[in-house]
């Protein structure tokens, strides 16, 4: 499917939400070495963990109100509050304020915005797009997003620790000149919106609204199928959530100056902060560069067996990346990452689109965003882990839950083929 050809909201949120990832990646992977700088590691993790907390419920709320008000209006909604959040985040890192608990405050919260967008936006892909051309569609917007990661934290290097009032405010100015974007130029995609029956939950009160979505979600989780997805995803991104936390870390700590190129009397050399910039950026530009191949490829093979093989290159990395100091090694074992990372991007959202019922598309989605949010809360425990059993078996733990993984989409796998073959008997009677 070209671009041409593809539905303008879709055009639209692509290049707005690229610019706003751009000015995103410019601070978000600094935010563990600052709260460790500020808080200590021990609070850091902890205050990180708590920050995803509130990211979890806010996916499922975001899931449901997607469902049932609209996706423009969470995406619209969303991008208005993460601009007036990225404002006080910016006054609290300025000439007047200096605060690292309203910084925390602020990003909580532009994290919780940013949670109730994305149930949004993956189901309009999914409202608007056919089936057959998904997995290129979600490829693309995530090959977006990488562009964007080998660009932000490059600059995000310079600017975060040295201009980073000017930084947040630019990011505020741009989230509300994408909002307005959004609201005069996307039209509404949910499906049950244009029923009458949606215009009276709008008009519920909120015991009923949160009852109603209680249930909902309640027929979720009894989706064995889709459970199964979940808990192995969330086994698997502890390793991916340490791209930004206890791989920055590391990084800072352990990987010393040293010559990173060389021609003659020129020397480029790299460590600390710098060399996990360079290791960050490397991972968006693999992605940027090969995403879209990578997924036309692995259609080609079955999703059970991509799925497996991605959870066990994931642990590879991770153990390969614990193990040494040196970036040439340290950037072999990100290649790897990101091999992992780039083979399930169109697939996991596609399969979340096979087994989500129409009316449920933002919930479902929600709901397998949790992988990630649940990953993320408890992520920075490695943080507090590095300190209480060192580095080395720290990685090693991250090593085995990605093995883990690997068994329970195998499970997961035989009770869905299971399931699809009897529903095709029952179609052929």
């Amino acid at each position: 499917m070209r671009l041409r050809d593809w539905d303008v909201n879709l055009k639209v949120r692509l290049y707005g939400e690229f610019f706003v990832n751009v000015l995103f990646w410019m601070f978000f992977p600094f935010m563990a070495i600052y709260f460790s700088d500020e808080f200590g590691k021990d609070k850091a993790g902890l205050l990180l963990i708590l920050s995803q907390v509130f990211g979890v419920l806010a996916n499922l709320v975001g899931g449901y109100c997607a469902d049932h008000f609209g996706r423009k209006k969470m995406m619209v909604i969303s991008t208005y509050g993460q601009g007036i959040f990225f404002v006080i985040f910016a006054f609290a890192n300025s000439v007047w304020l200096e605060s690292a608990w309203l910084s925390f405050i602020c990003f909580t919260v532009v994290g919780v915005f940013g949670s109730f967008y994305w149930p949004a936006s993956q189901a309009m892909v999914a409202d608007v797009v056919a089936e057959k051309h998904r997995n290129s569609v979600f490829a693309i917007f995530y090959t977006g997003i990488n562009i964007a990661v080998v660009i932000g934290p490059i600059v995000g290097g310079i600017f975060f620790f040295e201009h980073r009032f000017e930084l947040l405010m630019t990011a505020g100015v741009t989230s509300f000149v994408i909002g307005f974007i959004l609201q005069k130029m996307v039209s509404e995609t949910a499906p049950m919106l244009q029923d009458q029956a949606v215009k009276k939950t709008e008009k519920e009160t909120w015991v009923g609204a949160i009852t109603k979505q209680v249930a909902d979600y309640k027929i979720i989780v009894q989706d064995k199928i889709f459970l199964l997805f979940i808990v192995a995803g969330v086994l698997s991104s502890q390793t991916f959530m340490q791209l930004d936390l206890l791989m920055a870390v590391y990084t800072k700590e352990l990987v010393p100056l040293q010559t990173f190129l060389a021609f003659g009397d020129w020397k480029l050399e790299l460590g600390g902060e710098k060399a996990f910039g360079l290791i960050v950026a490397f991972n968006g530009f693999m992605v940027a560069l090969l995403t879209v191949y990578i997924t036309r490829q692995v259609d080609k093979y079955r999703e059970r067996d991509v799925f497996i093989a991605s959870s066990i290159l994931y642990g590879i990395s991770i153990l390969l990346f614990g193990q040494t100091s040196v970036l040439w090694i340290l950037l072999g074992a990100m290649a790897i990452f990101t091999m992992a990372e780039i083979m399930v991007v169109g697939i996991q959202q596609s399969f979340v689109t096979k087994i989500a019922p129409e009316h449920m598309r933002g919930q479902y989605f929600a709901a397998a965003s949790l992988r990630f949010t649940i990953g993320r809360t408890f992520a920075p425990i490695s943080i507090s882990l590095s300190m209480w059993i060192g580095y080395e078996w720290t990685f090693v733990m991250l090593t085995v839950l990605c093995l883990i993984s690997a068994l329970i989409y195998f499970g997961m796998y035989q009770l869905f083929e299971k399931q699809e073959k009897q529903v095709m008997k029952k179609v052929i009677v």
